[in-house]
């Protein structure tokens, strides 16, 4: 398998007042390819429970689409949140080497 290419970066918030720009900006990446769809979120700020459930909608597009969605770099404070909402044991979550 080829390494993933970055495909996308996600910066400030994920809440409720850009989920929908965020929603159309990771279908329209997990539409325009195949395989691993990289999204960087490094430099993401809060993530709300709306922003979860975009992170969560894409990746299920994704696999509906036969590619896997990997969160790259997420921050320490949105990391925590998806462990304490499980979400860390369905979406693929992966540091840069």
């Amino acid at each position: 398998m080829h390494a993933p290419v970055l495909d996308l970066t996600l910066t400030g918030p994920l809440d409720v007042h850009v989920a929908a720009d965020v929603r159309l900006a990771l279908a329209a990446a997990v539409d325009a390819g195949s395989g691993e769809l990289l999204v960087d979120l490094r430099e993401v700020g809060p993530v709300d429970a709306t922003g979860l459930g975009v992170l969560v909608g894409a990746h299920r597009r994704a696999q509906r689409a036969g590619r896997t969605l990997v969160l790259a770099d997420v921050p320490d404070q949105v990391a925590r949140l998806l462990f304490l909402t499980r979400l860390d044991r369905v979406l693929v979550l992966r540091r840069s080497a």
